[in-house]
């Protein structure tokens, strides 16, 4: 593992990326061969399939973070900012390493946590916690500083503080290290014996996530030692001390958060969390794994349970809001067998087997309860709703055979099924956008989380094929989405942060450029903001790169 100065440069960790990429397209052994050993995708190929692979920038700095002991380059570049904090200014050091040891809602800010960078910093510089605060022992699980602190103090287990104000037991259960190997044996021993010191199992904080702060938290919205277990750390373990000692499982967030963590979450329902009123059931639906529903529902989950409120009352029931979100048949049956009804309608009047049509789940639609829903006897789809099913299962002969017999079908749609272009692009499905493209569908109708044209959607999501497809057939880079930008926006967002894992924002970038967004320009107050049409946004580096016009790509 390479190391890095005491005050390392950005810059030039930025520059060793791209002198690594340079040589990986010159065909430098070297270059090569760091690529096999740093990126796991690189693995045990030889020369000719790795230099099929095309990497781009961001493989270079994966590797080159890789090769520094990191998992991400962001987690190599915030472990940069805080040793140059450490360096520069440290008294500020310290507020620097909880904020990545604590998540923002618990810190004040609007950050994840990065335990994985915090441990590494701890390991290199252990001063860091040194001394008496048994605030900071919470944080790491030292459970013989917490023993000290109490036969100096016993009533400092009931009192929040430390530089984030908590109290004890919150700030051992809402430790990011939790989720780092060798610290979550030391935080349950914390939790332990400041339970037995008297610590209530239910200490809390208000929120301090923006607009909130530390010094004014929300006190509206507790966030409680159960929730960090649970919610947060997602420790069974740590979950059982609380709950045995009396936390309360109903604290407004511990349930809905806890969803992810399936054994924490039937450890809260055990000890008779409420399903009722937490969304749970909604927000189990917007999860991949159909078994925090299916426990929900054993558990006495409400199967027909009312809408908590937007976007999920636009959609009226768990049924139709889990095939609006396009979930399994595994999900939708787990409803229908704890007695969901199957005969509800949307708003305006579609049936649960037409929805599953309109969103491209025809083995959904098939489903002997929803295929029992249509009319007595026979088939409930018009002409309008068949040439809609077909686009959106990406049947694009069938679609145009419709349409061809019936050359008004499209303009026929009604609102709800216009909106499905966007809809169906923000879930990526790819084949039934293009069969929608094919038959002329307008392309700037809104709609999906963000709000915006299926050209947003694609952006958002990296998908540059898309992206281009959409732009060909006379999409619109000026598109708007419902915060207030357009594509521009989507994909300043979506680049820094990601949200599809997967996506190549960098292509997306040029497939803007080569279809009339103008060239960005670099900020005149020398940020690494660039000026797009009069606008400033941030971008990666190697989608600002394209943008400004020094890097040419090719799809």
């Amino acid at each position: 593992m390479q190391s890095l100065p005491p005050r390392p440069d950005i810059g030039h960790l930025k520059k060793q990326a791209k002198t690594l990429l340079a040589d990986y397209r010159r065909g430098l052994p070297a270059a090569l061969q760091r690529f096999r050993a740093g990126l796991p995708a690189a693995r045990g190929r030889d020369d000719a399939a790795l230099a099929a692979q095309s990497l781009r920038l961001h493989d270079a700095q994966s590797c080159i973070a890789r090769e520094h002991g990191f998992g991400s380059w962001a987690d190599l570049l915030h472990f940069v900012e805080a040793r140059r904090t450490l360096h520069d200014d440290p008294q500020a050091a310290l507020l620097h390493w909880l904020r990545l040891v604590y998540a923002g809602d618990v810190a004040g800010s609007t950050n994840a946590s990065r335990p994985a960078v915090a441990a590494r910093l701890l390991a290199e510089y252990p001063a860091l916690v040194a001394g008496s605060d048994p605030w900071l022992a919470c944080a790491i699980g030292d459970e013989a500083a917490l023993r000290a602190a109490t036969q100096r103090d016993p009533s400092w287990v009931h009192q929040p503080g430390g530089l984030l104000r908590l109290p004890p037991l919150v700030a051992v259960t809402h430790s990011g290290l939790a989720r780092v190997p060798g610290f979550a044996e030391g935080l349950r021993a914390c939790v332990a014996w400041l339970l037995a010191a008297g610590a209530s199992a239910n200490q809390s904080v208000g929120s301090r996530w923006p607009p909130a702060s530390l010094h004014a938290p929300d006190e509206s919205l507790r966030l409680s030692a159960l929730y960090g277990a649970a919610g947060q750390a997602g420790d069974a373990a740590m979950t059982k001390q609380l709950l045995d000692a009396g936390a309360q499982p109903d604290d407004g967030e511990s349930l809905y958060h806890a969803l992810d963590t399936p054994a924490c979450a039937r450890l809260l329902l055990e000890a008779g969390a409420t399903i009722a009123g937490t969304n749970a059931i909604y927000r189990a639906l917007d999860l991949d794994d159909p078994q925090p529903l299916q426990l929900l529902l054993a558990h006495g989950g409400n199967p027909n349970e009312p809408p908590p409120g937007p976007p999920t009352s636009d959609w009226g029931t768990p049924l139709l809001w889990a095939i609006r979100r396009r979930r399994s048949v595994a999900h939708v049956q787990a409803l229908i067998d704890a007695g969901a009804r199957t005969d509800v309608r949307t708003p305006d009047g579609v049936t649960a087997r037409v929805l599953a049509l309109r969103f491209g789940l025809p083995e959904i639609a098939a489903l002997p309860a929803l295929a029992a829903s249509g009319r007595p006897g026979g088939d409930d789809l018009d002409t309008v709703e068949a040439f809609v099913a077909a686009c959106a299962r990406g049947d694009t002969p069938c679609a145009l055979a419709l349409q061809r017999a019936e050359p008004d079908v499209l303009a026929r749609l009604d609102d709800a099924q216009r909106r499905l272009l966007p809809e169906l692009a923000a879930d990526g499905c790819d084949a039934a956008v293009r069969a929608m493209v094919a038959c002329g569908w307008p392309l700037e109708v809104r709609g999906g989380d963000i709000d915006g044209s299926a050209l947003n959607q694609a952006v958002f999501r990296g998908d540059a094929a898309l992206v281009r497809l959409l732009l060909e057939n006379g999409a619109d880079w000026r598109a708007p989405h419902g915060f207030g930008d357009d594509v521009r926006g989507s994909l300043s967002w979506a680049s820094l942060n990601t949200p599809s894992g997967e996506g190549d924002w960098a292509d997306c970038a040029q497939a803007l450029l080569d279809h009339g967004m103008p060239v960005a320009r670099p900020d005149p107050a020398g940020s690494d903001a660039v000026l797009i049409d009069g606008r400033r946004y941030l971008f990666t580096d190697e989608v600002r790169a394209v943008l400004l016009g020094t890097v040419a790509r090719t799809g």
